[in-house]
Parts: structure tokens; sequence; C-alpha cells
């Protein structure tokens, strides 16, 4: 475990709690539960606190970052913090041109979409000078945090590409497709790129004191497995190597992925998180039985009435059962709209269960 020696998982602080015993295949007295964009939207302190601050601007401000991640632990009594922070930070921090617009998402400067447009950006780098208000962030949460674990976040190198390729979100992401096909050495210098800046991110996270780490492939759904197997997996395995020395367990998760579960776990995770479309003794049955499991309450669910909400969280914990080891969470973030006490109940009834 190439850590530092202050790391929590070296001192032991966060070695007993239900989140990291379930992620290396335990069976904790409690079954944890944390929820993937808890940090953020759906919580008033959590407006209040951004007001007037860009997306992008609040992630790199290390006090408002730290603040943000811990404020679903206090409110909600999650067992983990996930670092607040967004899929293009690491663009952003390696220069380029890129912003987070409200109702539409990251918008780039320019789409790349040709040898020539690749060529210029895989000269930006991630350097540690850049990544230092990151490890700050990490640093003072995980302080605050005592053993409760933090989850360092990144997203997949394919959905990366994909937004650069777009040059913003995309429903079909039809433009990424055809320039893996077009020009598929244009395409692997841009994965491969994408590999080492959000596994250089992943990493500076970790070994600032994140207990494990989680890989977002927000839009590798949209490929079919054998393009996934060709264009995507070895971009995923080359950034997840970027951490493998450091000993910490990692959790795979993308949308409309039920089609890729073998081959996203294949890539180096520990824990396959599955979407709200895949039951998960059918995600285990496909996994062979001996994968971790993180998922999937459906996010629409918590608009529901309680009983219906409350009868969907017991399936999800029962079925969850058949699995070596599960996490709690929803099948994909919560939505901005959520009512914070209905995430709070959610929490409270895992933990009786």
């Amino acid at each position: 475990m190439n850590l530092p020696s202050n790391h929590p998982l070296v001192t032991g602080v966060t070695n007993d709690s239900p989140f990291v015993r379930a992620i290396h295949g335990d069976r904790p007295e409690i079954t944890p539960v944390w929820f993937m964009r808890q940090a953020g939207r759906s919580l008033p302190e959590y407006r209040a606190l951004r007001e007037g601050t860009g997306m992008l601007e609040s992630c790199l401000r290390p006090d408002m970052a730290s603040e943000i991640t811990l404020q679903p632990v206090r409110r909600h009594g999650v067992d983990a913090a996930v670092f607040f922070s967004d899929i293009v930070v690491p663009l952003r921090l390696a220069g380029v041109d890129v912003e987070i617009r409200s109702g539409v998402g990251p918008v780039m400067g320019q789409a790349y979409r040709t040898a020539d447009d690749v060529a210029r950006l895989v000269e930006s780098e991630l350097t540690e000078e850049a990544l230092a208000p990151v490890v700050e962030a990490v640093g003072l949460t995980v302080d605050a945090l005592g053993a409760t674990p933090l989850i360092g976040f990144a997203g997949a190198p394919f959905t990366l590409a994909a937004y650069l390729v777009e040059g913003r979100p995309s429903r079909d992401h039809l433009a990424a497709r055809t320039l893996m096909h077009a020009d598929p050495e244009t395409w692997d210098r841009l994965v491969t790129w994408a590999a080492d800046l959000t596994g250089t991110f992943l990493r500076a996270q970790v070994r600032a004191g994140a207990s494990a780490a989680q890989l977002f492939d927000s839009w590798a759904g949209s490929l079919s497995r054998a393009d996934y197997e060709a264009g995507a997996a070895p971009a995923s395995a080359r950034a997840l190597t970027h951490v493998h020395d450091l000993g910490v367990q990692v959790i795979h998760f993308g949308t409309g992925t039920e089609h890729l579960l073998r081959s996203m776990h294949a890539v180096g995770a520990d824990v396959v998180g599955v979407d709200h479309r895949t039951p998960l003794d059918e995600a285990d049955a496909l996994l062979g039985g001996g994968v971790p499991l993180q998922g999937n309450v459906d996010p629409a669910l918590l608009a529901a009435p309680w009983p219906v909400l409350e009868a969907h969280v017991r399936d999800v914990v029962a079925r969850g059962r058949v699995a070596p080891a599960h996490v709690v969470n929803l099948g994909h973030g919560v939505p901005p709209e959520t009512d914070p006490t209905v995430l709070t109940r959610v929490v409270e009834l895992v933990h009786s269960l």
C-alpha cells in the first residue's frame, strides 16, 4: 500500500467503517448507504453556500469544496462522503477551455474532432501545482470526517473524450462514436490522454486521504459491448493503473450498462455500481456471483409516496443480499428537486434492516 503514513487506511481510522468493510466483500452489522450527487443540489445549505459562485470555481475553492462534501454526512448520516467535484475538473486544471452552463452542463470552448485538434489538446498536462487545490480540499475534508471514509471521484476516459468530441452534452454521442471508427488512431490518442489525466486526478485524491475511488462512465451505455471493449475499456484500465499500487478499492459505475457489467468489472474494478434499470440479483448473476455491488434505488421513486419508496428500498436491499457484499446507493444521482428529509429517512430505513 503505497500511501502516506497519515492516510486513514494506514492509520486504520476508516478500516472498520461499514462502507470500507463492504467494498472489501464483507457484510458489516449495518448495510452502508451513500448517494451519488449527495454533495450539493438538493440541499438548501448547499444552494446558500454556492450563491454567486460558479460550479467549477466552487470545486476549486478548497474550503467550499470541503464544506459541500461534508454537508450530506452531517445531515443524512450517510456511511461515506464523496468528494465534491465534476467530471470536467481535470480538464479545466489541465488548461482546457470548459465551463459548466446552468441547465446545459459542460460546454467546451471548441469540439475536438480532428487529428490536429487532438494533437494540440494532448499537449496539455495536469501538474502538481494545478492539483494543489484538490489535494488541499481532500485534506481538509478527511480531517473533518474522522472515521467516515471519503470516496475519490473521477470520470472515465470514454466519458471525458465524449464531452471533448461532442463539445457539449449529447444524447447519442454520435460524434464520439464516429471518431472511434473513422479515425481509430486519433481516438486512441485522445482516450489515452484522458486516461492519464483522470488517473492522475484520482491518484491525487487517494494519496491526499480518500479511502476508496469511484470511476464514473456516465456515457458508456451508448456503446455496444464490442465498441466498449475495443475503444473504451483499455483506457479505463489504464486510468485505474494510476491507483492500483495504492491498495484502495475501486468502484466502477455507468448508466445503461447492463450489457457492459462484466467488461466494466474486468478493467480492474473491485465493486460494480448498478443503475436502476437492472435488479441487483440479475446483476449478480451476470457478474458470476463474486463481485460486491453498489446500488440501485431508482431516483424517480424519491418523490413517490413513502410506502412506495419504502417497499422499493426494502426490495433493493433484499436483492442485494445475494451478492458477496452490498452498498446501497441510487441507480443514478440525487435529483436537484429531492426533499432532503426523504434521503435522511432512506438512510435510517437501510440502517434499520
